[in-house]
């Protein structure tokens, strides 16, 4: 839900549901059945005032799953404190993930697992390629389990020790991102 009919429809490809309407309307948010959605996402650019308020809004007519973004950790603190279940900041989960690009070469994608443990999408390092992963030996020398490798438009799940690692394939690999950086590094 938007006034800006434009964003609205920048969105509607990729939601059940798209509304041009002031998310702060209650009537508006009722017609539109905003109370009984499944899960609500409160995007709210840099207005912190209208977050905060529609977020009470959803609270208090009882939708269960809100997903709030916040601009700044105090932002993020008043959502929780009134009760908002899962806030998240964007800019920051962006930063952090260019950050790490930058540090562990060939990164595409991370996927947290638990704290401490991630499962990598990268680049195959050169210094790996042409070799099987019996050769090459990585969870004894790095820490790290291939669990797939991705080769053109195919994908090998579970590779065997008989495996090749070839030039310009993308591994999926299960590591602590310290193990991954010596792997990675030159």
């Amino acid at each position: 839900m938007d006034r800006d009919e434009e964003r609205v429809k920048q969105v509607s490809d990729f939601v059940t549901r798209a509304y041009i309407a002031d998310a702060l309307d209650e009537k508006a948010l009722e017609e539109a059945g905003i109370f009984n959605a499944d899960t609500v996402v409160v995007s709210i650019g840099e207005n912190i005032e209208a977050s905060i308020l529609v977020a009470v809004l959803l609270i208090n007519r009882g939708v269960r799953e809100i997903v709030a973004k916040a601009v700044n950790p105090l932002h993020g603190e008043v959502l929780r404190r009134i009760g908002v279940p899962r806030v998240v900041y964007p800019e920051r989960e962006v930063a952090v993930r260019v950050a790490k690009s930058l540090l562990i070469e060939g990164m595409v994608e991370e996927l947290p697992l638990a704290p401490g443990v991630n499962l990598y999408e990268i680049k195959a390092p050169r210094k790996i390629t042409g070799r099987t992963l019996k050769d090459l030996d990585l969870r004894n020398r790095y820490g790290v389990n291939v669990v797939a490798i991705k080769r053109g438009g195919r994908i090998i799940p579970n590779p065997s020790a008989e495996d090749r690692i070839e030039e310009g394939d993308l591994i999926l690999i299960l590591s602590r991102e310290e193990d991954l950086r010596r792997l990675t590094s030159q």
